[in-house]
């Protein structure tokens, strides 16, 4: 008897003990993997995201760890996943590769948002 009641409770915490993350189709894994690694570290319940732009003649992506995080910095990485620059945060960065970002980068979506 017990055993029948094991079964549907371990079923239960499968289905619940996963929360799938609303990652938008058509990025690169290494994003998804990346977008994933944001979800598990950034102690904001909301604000957090990851945008796509075109920048410099590339896509790239920019992972934002939300607005809880005072002086917290938006990262921009490319399609590889290497990181290309920073921007915000202490210092107040707007430039990536000695570029204004914000002038220069046309957004194309947001991949995730928390």
């Amino acid at each position: 008897m017990k055993r029948l009641l094991l079964v549907p409770l371990l079923a239960f915490i499968a289905l619940t003990g996963c929360s799938k993350l609303d990652i938008k189709p058509g990025v690169p894994e290494c994003i998804t993997k990346k977008t994933k690694d944001l979800n598990k570290r950034t102690p904001c319940d909301e604000g957090a995201s990851v945008e796509e732009y075109t920048f410099q003649g590339k896509i790239v992506y920019t992972l934002y760890t939300g607005d809880c995080i005072t002086d917290g910095g938006t990262e921009v990485i490319d399609s590889d996943c290497n990181t290309i620059g920073y921007l915000g945060g202490y210092p107040g960065s707007k430039e990536v590769n000695g570029v204004e970002f914000s002038t220069n980068a046309t957004f194309i979506r947001t991949i995730w948002e928390k």
